[in-house]
Formats: C-alpha cells, structure tokens, sequence
C-alpha cells in the first residue's frame, strides 16, 4: 500500500472515530492530539481499528510512532506494504 492510500485510511479511521472533526486542514507534522479532540480511548480506538482492518499488530512501545500524521504513515508504510 502506498503512503498516500495509508494516509487516506488513518483519515477515515479519524473520520469515524471523531464524527464531528473537520480534517481538511489537517497538518500531518502537528501531533493529532494538538488538531482534534482525541483522548486516550480514540487512540487505542485508531490502533484497534487498524488491527481490525489490516490484522497487523502494533506493540504499545511503538504508540509513540503514531502521534502526527507524517509519523503514522511512515510506520504503517512497511507494515502495510503487501496490504
């Protein structure tokens, strides 16, 4: 999977997870927590959701990967590569 189609699917995971949130101008180098009201629960609701969706698992130690856009997809990037 390309990093653009990575992209794409974190923001309809978001999309879904955060209803209400406009993420049209979403800055993929501004930690989300910063942009969109997500707690903690939305957070672990985004890693479920990709384990749901993909089967990949993500250890908790990685989390720290997954703040800003730009640091989710180059993570995924390798993880979704045959996706």
């Amino acid at each position: 999977m390309a990093p653009e189609q990575i992209r794409q699917v974190v923001l309809d995971i978001l999309a879904k997870i955060a209803p209400d949130e406009d993420l049209s101008d979403l800055d993929d180098t501004v930690a989300f927590r910063e942009q969109m009201e997500l707690d903690s629960m939305d957070f672990l609701d985004i890693v479920m959701e990709l384990r749901k969706l993909y089967r990949i698992q993500i250890p908790e130690e990685d989390y720290t990967n997954l703040v800003t856009m730009q640091s989710t997809v180059d993570y995924l990037t390798p993880l979704l590569k045959d996706a």
